[in-house]
């Protein structure tokens, strides 16, 4: 049995736009994905790690524990062996309360990728494979959520093309979810269930070659 990690934020824990519920499980993109891995490839678990309001490496002043880099080299240690971590960060790090752009966003998921890498794992266990995906990008928020992604649709405006560059400087596999999917008009931030099963479907063929 082979383990592949999902690292996310409020977009892949699935909560359904404009509520605080969640999508089911079958629905949500990493049951999606995991759905798909089995298609082609034998005993395969796509294990989820996903927080609402998670940032990259940077503190929520409201909320504790959104701070993507604090305890993540447990949390590869604790769900070891890993044949591949998922890394998809972002969109919380232009919540309104920061001033952060494309490029601080892009040094925060360097520093995750370097954390993954020094996962203090058993002696012997493969070091995993780090996948950056970058999320959609914010479009309008709207509802209870405006007040905290306001400006955020201008403060994500280039985070793909700085992922993507990251990924090569990092030699990691890049995937932007934004070529497939976008955040939902009811909140501009989140992901409805049909984008959910699509990113999932489009995830199992990015993620199929990696474990080959």
């Amino acid at each position: 049995m082979r383990h592949v990690l999902v690292y996310g934020d409020s977009l892949s824990w699935g909560i359904h736009p404009g509520t605080r519920e969640r999508h089911p499980f079958g629905v949500r993109w990493p049951t999606v994905l995991e759905r798909g891995l089995a298609a082609h490839t034998a005993n395969i678990r796509v294990l989820e790690d996903c927080l609402n309001g998670r940032r990259t490496v940077f503190d929520d002043p409201f909320l504790p524990g959104r701070n993507g880099l604090h305890e993540l080299g447990q949390t590869i240690e604790k769900h070891s062996p890993l044949a591949l971590v998922i890394v998809m960060l972002g969109t919380n790090d232009f919540q309104s309360m920061h001033p952060h752009n494309a490029w601080h966003a892009s040094r925060g998921m360097a520093r995750l990728v370097k954390a993954i890498r020094e996962a203090p794992i058993e002696p012997g266990m493969p070091v995993p494979q780090v996948l950056i995906v970058c999320p959609p990008a914010i479009t309008r928020p709207a509802g209870t959520i405006a007040p905290k992604f306001a400006g955020g649709e201008l403060k994500c405006v280039g985070l793909a093309a700085a992922y993507s560059a990251l990924a090569a400087e990092l030699d990691c596999p890049f995937f932007d979810a934004g070529t497939v999917v976008t955040a939902s008009t009811v909140d501009g931030v989140h992901l409805d269930a049909a984008a959910h099963v699509a990113l999932g479907a489009k995830m199992a063929a990015v993620v199929t070659p990696l474990l080959r």
